[in-house]
């Protein structure tokens, strides 16, 4: 029955996505197109001021951005599920093929980034939830308030300043030096800085999230019973409050995902990084029209998808605990009845 319900709510969720993200595509494809701005500029450059006005209307015919809007949008949809985006109006290619050489760069940066901010918010979690009201808490807390609150450009800027310009440290641009794409050593010296910026901007309000939602945990009564067996605080808190603590962060990482999806694409065009940042930045700023509805619509998906997972996580927890309390309510009931039956 378990597996029926989740198979039936999967299901629905995947329908609910679908639905999503072509109402997505018809308003990014109605906003791209009202935007003011010549889309030929992108493709030919200075030479539209050349143009005669029978060449324009074929240069705008040979895109694909003439006759009604509707019937453009129904030329893209019925292309698209033939596995054809277009070409790109900047880089004259087809646009998957100049997505696939940067999406590697955003998962490398976003997803390392968002792997290492749960994994450090979690242990300064515990180490504040352990020395609860001590200095250093209350020095995490205070640190983590004001550190949320810093645009992630600024303390782009400012690390750059430092450790770029004042210190010559570190790079402050791309992905890898010139000529050196397959150099391991030169990618990882240059995802230090925007790697940085990702953890920093979303560090303190995950790990203040996650220290009070363990604070909760440690306040329930079987950590006083462990206690009362014999077990040290700190094997109580690695082996059950935090084991227990892992639904609940599951879930909180499954929506954080457009949280850090969209910190990491400003952190991209700050570093002038190479990556689904920047090119979304670029095909909206050159009407690129076709690269920037598949940028939108493949960002959709993720940020969409991570919501609908986190649903389902907390659905799946609220069940357990319902499960939980319909269970104590039997128990008490039970008890009640005992003691009326010896009465």
């Amino acid at each position: 029955m378990n597996s029926n319900h989740l198979a039936a709510t999967i299901a629905k969720k995947i329908i609910i996505l679908i639905i999503s993200v072509l109402v997505l595509s018809m308003i990014t494809f109605a906003m791209s197109r009202l935007a003011p701005g010549d889309p030929l500029v992108s493709y030919y450059g200075d030479r539209v001021e050349r143009m005669s006005p029978e060449e324009h209307a074929n240069a705008i015919e040979r895109l694909g951005l003439d006759g009604p809007m509707t019937q453009q949008y129904a030329d893209w949809f019925k292309a698209a599920l033939q596995g054809d985006y277009g070409i790109s109006f900047k880089y004259k290619q087809p646009v998957m093929t100049v997505i696939s050489g940067r999406l590697i760069n955003t998962l490398l940066l976003g997803g390392t980034g968002f792997i290492l901010t749960f994994l450090f918010a979690l242990l300064i979690a515990v180490l504040c939830a352990f020395r609860e009201g001590s200095l250093m808490d209350r020095i995490i807390c205070k640190v983590g308030t004001i550190t949320s609150c810093i645009p992630e450009f600024w303390l782009a800027l400012v690390l750059i300043l430092l450790f770029s310009v004042t210190w010559h440290l570190l790079p402050s641009s791309g992905a890898y030096a010139l000529g050196e794409a397959g150099n391991l050593g030169s990618r990882l010296e240059h995802l230090i800085l925007p790697l940085a910026v990702v953890v920093l901007s979303h560090l303190w309000y995950y790990a203040y999230m996650l220290r009070n939602k363990l604070l909760e945990e440690i306040r329930q009564e079987y950590v006083l019973l462990s206690r009362a067996k014999g077990l040290s605080r700190r094997s109580v808190m690695w082996k059950h409050c935090v084991r227990n603590l892992m639904p609940t962060m599951i879930s909180i990482m499954a929506i954080s995902i457009n949280h850090i999806l969209g910190g990491t694409y400003i952190v991209e065009m700050v570093f002038s990084y190479p990556g689904i940042g920047t090119l979304s930045f670029e095909s909206a700023k050159y009407h690129d029209y076709n690269m920037l509805m598949i940028l939108v619509i493949i960002t959709g998906i993720i940020v969409i998808a991570g919501n609908m997972l986190g649903e389902i996580v907390s659905e799946r927890i609220d069940r357990r605990m319902g499960s939980t309390e319909r269970l104590e309510d039997l128990i008490e009931r039970d008890k009640s009845e005992e003691v009326k039956h010896h009465a």
